[in-house]
């Protein structure tokens, strides 16, 4: 371990629920933090040394941010990379790589990438008009239905449209700013499964990574992670392969979730990329001995990798509010009454109907019994707006 290790200062930008987590471990190893955010009651600020509030765009800030810590990582990608590579320029570590965040928050560049190095993904076109989505609808091409995408900004179902027929290709291309801004349209894939890894990689080029876990997802939105993904072996093996491969291929530095599809043939396709710890992973809090956030931290500030392997089953559910106003959680003093559920409020002050809230976890020694844990403690646990 680095002589200097503990006394490092973290640099985080964005104060949303998964950097409050980073921070949570970062603090637990005794470092000093400070958030970048444009709220002063965004849900990192309650464990913050410092927040500086600032537009995610306003490179006067990231350059106030950098002069205060030793290392900067983010926990968004669709922050602005420019000024981060500015500071990089200058000497100011920033990890994961300006390079993969720049590549990867472009959709059609990052499935270029992806590609270019023989890593499977759906096959993909950029859209210039509305002829172009009716031209890749013929049969001999994508056909219908298939994906309509921004390639920057989309996330949590914005930024998509499915395209089912023909006649939908005008409308899905004007509610997405067709002409406006960049489209990609994406070959629908009939999945079996849509899994996850997350991987995570030292500065030395070390990688842990951990077991693929199955998500499922509700009007687009990460509604329940099981872990392990209820697979074979052998595509677990394949999406382990590519997760690794992925992680070359970015020289990613830090945690990293890579979303995948695993086809009815049992093909493993990569689906997006986020270079930070990601929903679906955590589960890892109560699962693994080191968790997606430690080892984040772990990563970037040169610290020795931890373990990463699943000590029990795990099935972890989203809370969204349930309606809009101040925020209040319901049903904890009945869910609690299993001792192996745990809920994370991630610490924001207003509910609003469908906004990421909170989770909880369940762990069990199958899967079977942490899946009827969790829809047990889904009827009782909410978070309302009053």
């Amino acid at each position: 371990m680095p002589a200097d290790a503990v006394r490092k200062k973290i640099g985080i930008v964005g104060g949303g629920q998964l950097g409050k987590m980073m921070i949570l471990e970062a603090k637990r190893l005794g470092f000093y933090v400070v958030t970048l955010d444009p709220s002063k009651d965004c849900p990192s600020q309650s464990v913050s040394d410092e927040l500086i509030v600032a537009n995610l765009d306003d490179v006067s800030a990231y350059a106030r941010l950098a002069r205060k810590v030793d290392v900067i990582t983010y926990e968004w990608e669709l922050i602005n990379a420019q000024a981060l590579e500015e500071l990089a320029s200058m000497g100011h570590p920033v990890y994961p790589s300006i390079a993969s965040l720049k590549i990867i928050q472009n959709k059609f560049m990052q499935n270029q990438a992806l590609l270019e190095n023989d890593i499977p993904v759906p096959s993909f076109a950029r859209i210039d008009g509305v002829a172009a989505i009716k031209r890749l609808g013929d049969p001999s091409k994508f056909g219908y239905p298939m994906m309509l995408k921004t390639t920057l900004g989309g996330y949590d179902g914005k930024g998509v449209a499915l395209v089912r027929t023909e006649a939908d290709a005008g409308i899905a291309y004007v509610s997405l700013g067709g002409g406006k801004v960049e489209l990609m349209a994406e070959e629908f894939v009939d999945y079996d499964m849509e899994i996850s890894i997350i991987a995570c990689r030292g500065i030395d080029g070390s990688k842990v990574i951990y077991p693929a876990a199955e998500n499922i997802h509700v009007n687009s939105i990460l509604d329940t992670t099981v872990a392990p993904a209820r697979i074979s072996q052998s595509t677990v093996g394949k999406a382990i392969k590519l997760a690794d491969k992925v992680m070359e291929v970015f020289e990613g530095v830090g945690t990293f979730g890579i979303e995948m599809f695993v086809t009815k043939k049992g093909d493993v396709l990569v689906n997006e990329i986020a270079p930070r710890p990601h929903n679906s992973g955590h589960y890892t809090i109560e699962a693994c001995f080191a968790n997606q956030f430690e080892n984040h931290i772990r990563a970037i500030t040169g610290l020795p990798l931890g373990n990463v392997e699943l000590s029990k089953p795990a099935v972890m559910i989203n809370l969204l509010g349930e309606s809009d106003g101040e925020a209040r959680l319901v049903g904890a003093q009945e869910a609690y009454k299993d001792p192996n559920i745990r809920i994370h409020l991630y610490g924001k002050t207003n509910s609003k109907q469908g906004r990421k809230m909170g989770h909880f976890t369940a762990v069990d020694e199958t899967v079977e019994g942490a899946m009827q844990r969790a829809e047990k403690a889904r009827k009782i646990v909410k978070v309302i707006g009053v």
